[in-house]
């Protein structure tokens, strides 16, 4: 049984500023001595980035949908070793997940799978009373949910947030502060959502200690830490490991790493890494070449189209790419990955860069958001997958890959939903793998198997 005190920081929908108030009280806890543990409920790459900055400790992503919920309570098990506290940030709104018609995929079923207190943040910015129906609405919604406590953000002034303690009080529920709106105190947004930590790292520094000073001034921290308490025993299944792959085959795989690719899983590096990988992480906005001794690629997610000018000046690396894949390394891209292969990006002003013109077509930046959940079925036998595998990840991107040959590879067939039509996704040839689906490697852990064996036997034949 795992003892470990923790709670759900969630809201009604987004942009609540429940974001802005986990990070701020893990760095608040974590100020106050405590050793955080912080997680993110769902796909998403840029929230963890600022737990990982207050915590020290490396964020982790729960998703009910991708992953098996055994796999989930695994990994969240092996995150909190030695931690005093754990903080989970919820996705969008409370209950909302892969469909209209149940919880999958949603904060709330992580948080009952968890038995984790709930605390809901509120923003009050147009409301006074009513504020206590949404609480009390979001406290009968499910019985099986606890919601222990508010945290009413953007109050306008003393006077507001005692009308607004006052309802929601009058109803049962706890309020645990009300935090002042503020102009300031919020991460900035773009085209893809929030700046990156690794982008804004001495901002977020100051960012961090802002909300923090926030959260210990409006925010009943030893309330909160009693909350998590509350939290019962909670029972982990034994998830049985993939059989790894020999340390002997010297399987070290390069992963892309800077301020442009810099989404990725933590998971994802803790299972290569237990199944026998050593990861050599490099930028491909500075370094001039690939690592040595390497007999894979990673190139993850990320931000290409806003560094291009940079990516495409450093012609050295972008040919070392090329080579690998002539050379057919295994290379698996995800998204901002499989922009960087193609012949170039355009950008929203319409400027085109050349990239490293390993896949055809190029990528086009647009107005519209590709994003949502998707299954995806492989059409062949890939680096990943055998032919007709089948495997859950998401997409989130606004850029096109366009100008395709007639004839090409494509990877998946993929859907949003069962029952649609699938539409021809990604691109596999040979040990390579491009696909604008990111994927998390719980969901099927055999898939790295795959790939690390695929990097053995490449350098077992010499070419590493």
């Amino acid at each position: 049984m795992l003892d470990i005190p923790r709670l759900v920081v969630a809201a009604p929908a987004s942009g609540s500023g429940k974001s802005t108030i986990a990070s701020g009280l893990m760095a608040a806890l974590r100020a106050a001595g405590a050793v955080v543990q912080g997680f993110k409920v769902g796909p998403d790459y840029i929230d963890p980035g600022y737990h990982t900055a207050a915590t020290g400790r490396p964020s982790r992503n729960l998703d009910t949908w991708m992953i098996p919920a055994d796999a989930v309570l695994d990994s969240f098990a092996r995150a909190v070793t030695g931690a005093h506290i754990a903080v989970i940030e919820g996705v969008m709104g409370l209950f909302d997940g892969y469909h209209g018609r149940g919880e999958e995929g949603s904060t709330a079923e992580i948080a009952k799978l968890l038995r984790a207190p709930v605390v809901l943040v509120l923003d009050v910015a147009k409301m006074a009373r009513s504020a206590a129906a949404m609480a009390l609405g979001y406290h009968l919604y499910d019985p099986d949910l606890r919601l222990a406590g508010v945290i009413c953000n953007n109050v306008a002034s003393a006077r507001h947030a005692q009308w607004v303690r006052e309802a929601v009080e009058g109803t049962g529920i706890p309020v645990l502060g009300c935090i002042p709106r503020s102009a300031t105190l919020h991460i900035p947004e773009r085209h893809l959502g929030l700046y990156t930590a690794v982008e804004r790292q001495a901002a977020v520094e100051a960012f961090l200690r802002d909300a923090a000073a926030l959260i210990r001034q409006e925010v009943d921290l030893e309330r909160v830490q009693a909350i998590a308490r509350t939290a019962p025993p909670l029972h982990v299944p034994t998830v049985s490991a993939p059989a790894s792959v020999p340390v002997e085959a010297g399987v070290r795989v390069a992963v892309a790493y800077d301020e442009a690719f810099c989404f990725y899983y933590e998971d994802n590096f803790d299972l290569l890494r237990q199944l026998g990988a050593s990861l050599v992480f490099f930028s491909p906005l500075r370094s001039a070449a690939l690592p040595e001794g390497i007999s894979g690629l990673y190139l993850g997610g990320g931000y290409p189209e806003l560094y291009a000018a940079q990516l495409a000046e450093n012609r050295p690396l972008l040919e070392a790419i090329r080579a690998a894949a002539e050379a057919d390394m295994p290379i698996y891209a995800e998204c901002g990955g499989l922009m960087l292969l193609t012949a170039s990006i355009t950008d929203h002003q319409n400027r085109t860069y050349p990239m490293a013109g390993v896949l055809p077509g190029r990528t086009q930046m647009r107005s519209r958001l590709v994003m949502g959940y998707r299954i995806a079925t492989a059409r062949r036998s890939t680096l990943l997958q055998p032919e007709g595998a089948q495997v859950r990840g998401h997409e989130f991107h606004y850029s096109d890959w366009v100008d395709l040959p007639d004839a090409i590879p494509f990877a998946y067939d993929a859907i949003a939903l069962q029952g649609e039509t699938p539409r021809p996704e990604g691109f596999a040839r040979g040990n390579l793998l491009a696909s604008y689906i990111h994927l998390h490697f719980a969901t099927r852990p055999e898939m790295v198997t795959r790939w690390l064996e695929r990097c053995g036997e490449w350098r077992r034949g010499g070419n590493a």
